[in-house]
């Protein structure tokens, strides 16, 4: 990890003006520098297929496997201050499900949004 104080990586996608403006929020709200953001179209060394990548949110703590969705929001917001309570409570499988149907259901209106705020 390039941040020495990172204990999570994030990927993202920086051409998605949504997804830009929402990892701005996560790097305000990362006091400790505990997350390293990778933008997916300034890096060359992908863990996964870059369109994989592009399609659903990712994130990999230390010594951790890939995760995606929902449980990827989780790992990342465990790492914030503020929103470290809302990530310990995806630790109950049946949160983190009802967080994942959500993520679903979002991916679906992903495409508007994004033109919505593109704007």
């Amino acid at each position: 990890m390039a941040n020495k104080h990172a204990q999570v990586q994030v990927w993202f996608d920086s051409q998605c003006p949504l997804c830009a403006k929402e990892i701005a929020l996560m790097r305000r709200l990362d006091w400790f520098n505990r997350v390293e953001f990778i933008d997916i179209y300034a890096t060359s060394d992908c863990p996964l297929e870059p369109s994989r990548l592009l399609a659903r949110f990712h994130a990999q703590e230390i010594g951790q496997p890939i995760v995606e969705g929902a449980a990827a929001f989780a790992v990342l917001w465990r790492h914030l201050p503020v929103l470290k309570p809302l990530g310990m409570l995806a630790r109950i499988p049946l949160i983190l499900r009802l967080l994942e149907r959500a993520y679903v259901q979002f991916l679906r209106v992903r495409p508007g949004l994004q033109r919505f705020f593109g704007a």
